[in-house]
């Protein structure tokens, strides 16, 4: 039993039981480890996709260049827009102004068309019936709807009545359907001689 402490290394490294065992029983002495290869140097060891670092550099650079290119696109698009919105503004504003021109110019020719009115409607009711009916029998019969249509009953009724019968008939029912919806008015037909 005393061998086997002679068959352990003097630096105290155990070596294994089996290859301590058979040094012990006279066997072939432990065979040496294979050398092991030379690492390889650092520069090989990197693959060659990757670029150089002037090339990194050069695509760096060329991204920089496309987005300042996208980056000054936008800008001119957004400049782009912002005048068109303007424009649109300012043109808004004269339609505005053309709208209340036009308003205040349809509301001179109605007080206007209403004064006409009212002057002939006045004519007509200062004539005697049967020249004014005389006269109506002739007039264009929207003329005649619109100033009968705004005389007072009692004064529309001699001049009607002193009409010809067609023209007093279809003033008639030119006067009652006007007041109904244009679907619901019913004025196919009417006879004007």
């Amino acid at each position: 039993m005393g061998d086997i402490g002679a068959a352990h290394p003097p630096d105290g490294a155990r070596p294994n039981l089996f290859v301590g065992a058979a040094n012990a029983a006279g066997g072939a002495p432990e065979p040496e480890p294979a050398p092991q290869p030379a690492p390889e140097p650092v520069a090989q060891t990197i693959p060659q996709s990757c670029a150089a670092p002037e090339e990194v550099l050069s695509a760096i650079a060329t991204e920089r260049g496309l987005l300042d290119e996208q980056r000054a696109a936008l800008d001119a698009r957004a400049s782009e827009i912002a005048l068109a919105e303007e424009t649109l503004a300012i043109e808004m504003a004269r339609l505005s102004e053309l709208r209340g021109e036009l308003e205040g110019l349809m509301t001179k020719i109605d007080e206007a068309r209403e004064a006409d009115v009212a002057r002939l409607v006045a004519l007509y009711v200062n004539m005697k019936p049967r020249e004014a009916a005389t006269i109506m029998n002739d007039l264009d019969i929207e003329v005649a709807v619109t100033v009968l249509g705004a005389m007072p009953e009692r004064d529309a009724a001699p001049v009607l009545a002193a009409m010809n019968v067609v023209r007093a008939q279809a003033i008639s029912m030119i006067i009652l359907e006007r007041s109904k919806l244009p679907g619901d008015q019913r004025l196919n037909g009417i006879k004007l001689q």
